[in-house]
């Protein structure tokens, strides 16, 4: 009995080498979500210059420079500047100033200088141009001395 319970395991094992394994597969799911975003950098701040008449302080002015920003996003996000809220001004100044912040975008979106906010609706990177103007009105000029003033860029 012991031979042929030998012979037999081994014509078993011969004819199960005989076939292939039976072959079986699973698919493995892979999840992700990407929600709009978008990052902002400063790269430079900006520099405003004061016009020949005293009454423009502004980064457009001869001799002054846009501040520059680094913005990358996912699209689906609004780009906009908020009204300046945060500023310096020597004690001799005490006239009314208007504040005007623009942007201006080149890269994967491009943008004319504006002040109102615009749909980002595509991915991409782009570097944007933050200017502001400060303006006396009437017979009011800027003082001599030191100005300072935020310009909050948002993108959201």
């Amino acid at each position: 009995m012991k031979l042929f319970r030998t012979a037999f395991g081994a014509a078993l094992l011969v004819a199960c080498l005989d076939h292939a394994a039976m072959a079986t597969t699973q698919n493995v799911i892979f999840n992700g979500t990407v929600t709009a975003t978008c990052t902002l950098v400063v790269a430079t701040n900006g520099t405003m210059t004061v016009s020949p008449d005293l009454q423009s302080l502004s980064s457009h002015n001869s001799g002054g420079s846009a501040g520059t920003v680094t913005l990358t996003t996912t699209g689906g996000v609004s780009l906009s500047v908020d009204p300046v809220t945060t500023t310096t001004a020597p004690a001799a100044d005490s006239t009314a100033t208007t504040w005007t912040p623009t942007y201006s975008t080149s890269g994967a979106h491009t943008i004319a200088e504006t002040g109102a906010a615009t749909a980002l609706t595509i991915p991409g990177a782009d570097l944007v141009s933050v200017h502001l103007a400060g303006t006396k009105g009437g017979s009011n000029r800027f003082a001599s001395g030191n100005y300072q003033a935020t310009v909050t860029l948002r993108c959201e």
